[in-house]
């Protein structure tokens, strides 16, 4: 595809991997939009990017999102990339009696139905475009899960398979749909995990990250794993159970701090 001239809304844009997509592409000559909740978060953004355009928007709430698609595309009707990025990890011991059922849902609601009502808001718009991308953000996490972050890692899994049938669907059309499968990035995200959680993982600069995916999608290669990320699909696919039990090893600590 290609890198420059487009126009490209990211979800959850204000910081970690959506602010450095959002800084590199606005590099390479396109114009960005950016979302996310917190509005003090998307000022700080702006600051840093002058030129990108911010919405506050929730991902995850599909009210919010009709009302982000009727602002978006009437500002911006050259839209022609959506990047679907908004998404946060928690470790959860599902063994707490106090774990709230709605809470539990809230993993699934941003990572994995919010990018598929933003796929489903936009669609049409994007088949007008001359041409469009859709790119998807799952995780290294997607092919094989770390158990401590039991309903982060179902929901990426299902967005993989999710990104799976849109490819297979929109193969006739206009646009072009990518998943990006982060290893563990240098982000706030990383930064709520204790290092224990983390031990024999080390954190890819979120800078080289965003740059691989980029030359990526600029030679079409549609599923992009970086880093340990394509070790974790190859050793899975090669020696599941070992690969599982090594990322199962965080289990015992925490559920040992539970006690």
């Amino acid at each position: 595809m290609k890198i420059s001239g487009n126009t490209v809304l990211i979800t959850g844009g204000s910081s970690g991997i959506g602010f450095e997509f959002a800084s590199q592409l606005l590099k390479l000559g396109n114009t960005v939009i950016i979302t996310g909740r917190d509005q003090a978060r998307l000022d700080a953004a702006k600051k840093k990017l002058p030129t990108i355009h911010t919405f506050q928007s929730d991902a995850g709430d599909p009210g919010a999102i009709a009302t982000l698609y009727t602002a978006v595309v009437k500002q911006f009707p050259k839209l022609n990339v959506l990047i679907n990025n908004a998404g946060f990890m928690r470790r959860i011991n599902l063994h707490a009696a106090g774990n709230d059922l709605a809470d539990l849902n809230s993993e699934i609601e941003t990572n994995l139905s919010g990018p598929i009502w933003m796929v489903q808001q936009f669609l049409s718009h994007l088949k007008m475009q001359e041409s469009a991308a859709i790119l998807n953000v799952s995780s290294g996490l997607a092919f094989v899960p770390l158990p401590i972050s039991p309903i982060y890692c179902a929901a990426k899994a299902g967005l993989h398979s999710y990104t799976l049938s849109l490819r297979a669907q929109l193969k006739k059309t206009n646009i072009k749909v990518f998943e990006l499968a982060p290893p563990l990035t240098e982000t706030p995200l990383v930064d709520t995990f204790d290092s224990a959680d983390m031990a024999g993982s080390k954190a890819m600069p979120v800078t080289d990250m965003v740059s691989f995916a980029i030359k990526r999608m600029k030679s079409d290669q549609y599923e992009i794993r970086p880093g340990q990320s394509n070790a974790l699909k190859m050793m899975n696919r090669i020696a599941p159970s070992f690969i599982f039990g090594q990322l199962s090893k965080t289990v015992d600590n925490m559920l040992n701090q539970s006690k």
